[in-house]
């Protein structure tokens, strides 16, 4: 068959568009109202927050041992064999999360007054602030 042909053919029937179905007559009201709470149209402009402080805390204090120390640093400096025991961790575990802590700021090592051999941990208590004060923001 030629194109011609075809052409021809094509021109003899003319196509129409389905019809949308109707809604029921309790939907027939006028026009549906906006959504209030939805903006109109997508806002491409927004600009990015800035998540890297509470990103970053929550990361560190993501693992079950960091977590564990913190809390228990909030009752007072500890040495690493009582968090280690507390902890149910090896002494060179728990040194390696105090490690990362202190890369944080979160925590800070002090010698003992007395015999400067023992080594003790607290917490830096303004730079948890902060870090909680991020993370709230984050989850507000």
């Amino acid at each position: 068959m030629a194109i011609e042909t075809v052409r021809n053919e094509m021109s003899d029937h003319t196509i129409t568009a389905p019809t949308a179905p109707t809604a029921p007559a309790c939907c027939q009201d006028g026009p549906t109202q906006p959504d209030p709470h939805l903006p109109p149209e997508p806002r491409l402009d927004l600009p990015a927050p800035e998540v890297g402080d509470a990103v970053a805390a929550a990361a560190l204090l993501a693992d079950r041992t960091r977590g564990g120390i913190m809390r228990m640093l909030a009752e007072g400096p500890h040495c690493v064999c009582e968090l280690a025991a507390a902890l149910g961790e090896r002494q060179n575990n728990v040194s390696m999360h105090l490690a990362r802590l202190r890369e944080a700021g979160l925590v800070r090592a002090v010698r003992h007054s007395g015999d400067a051999r023992w080594m003790f941990y607290e917490r830096d208590d303004e730079r948890c602030a902060a870090a909680a004060a991020a993370l709230t923001e984050l989850l507000r």
